[in-house]
């Protein structure tokens, strides 16, 4: 009986750390606020609703030097996505990634890009409830020097009152456990695996 009290109070331990963990990560997640801050380059992770649009309108507004799209489909072309106006900042600071296809590969073929464009500081954009595992893989990927700005960009698959929306519940607790396994990865794993799986970036 004591064994079946000790798993018990263990399994209950365990319950309360990842609930208060959780809504830790949820209130961090809703806590990023869309910025007015300028970066040598916008990054933009392709693939959520909305996160092109507000690329392209930041872009446009000056916000960034470059405009750096990431894990684009390698169909799609630079006139697909931009068509500059009058007075739009031109083209050829447009760059498209076209070789990642996951969030780690993002931070991976993405450093290159951001390397060589020079740049000190970039804008991140992603979906809001992403941004904290990307900024997290970003993080690890650049040199400590470049400064990374997360931007959030709001769909309307996740809301603020998450707690009584089942989808926006299971987004969040799948994001959650993907954020846990990273950091998990990060504190636990020897020097040689990690740079074997996120190579260090020159000069990092």
């Amino acid at each position: 009986m004591n064994i079946i009290k000790a798993f018990l109070t263990l399994g209950i331990i365990g319950l309360l750390v990842i609930t208060v963990l959780f809504i830790d990560f949820t209130y961090k997640t809703f806590s990023y606020r869309q910025n007015s801050e300028k970066a040598g380059a916008i990054v933009v992770l392709t693939g959520g609703k909305g996160r092109v649009e507000e690329g392209l309108r930041l872009f446009r507004e000056s916000r960034g030097k470059f405009l750096i799209f990431v894990g684009v489909d390698p169909s799609v072309r630079k006139n697909d996505l931009y068509h500059p106006k009058p007075g739009d900042p031109s083209a050829d600071n447009v760059i498209l990634e076209k070789s990642s296809r996951n969030t780690l590969e993002n931070s991976i073929f993405g450093r290159d890009v951001i390397m060589r464009s020079g740049v000190h500081s970039v804008l991140l954009i992603t979906s809001r409830y992403h941004l904290k595992r990307a900024s997290i893989l970003f993080r690890n990927t650049l040199p400590k020097d470049i400064t990374i700005i997360p931007y959030p960009v709001d769909t309307v698959n996740l809301k603020e009152s998450w707690w009584s929306h089942g989808g926006s519940f299971q987004l969040l607790f799948k994001e959650f456990y993907k954020y846990c396994m990273l950091r998990m990865f990060f504190m636990l794993a020897p020097g040689d695996i990690r740079e074997s799986v996120m190579p260090v970036a020159a000069g990092g």
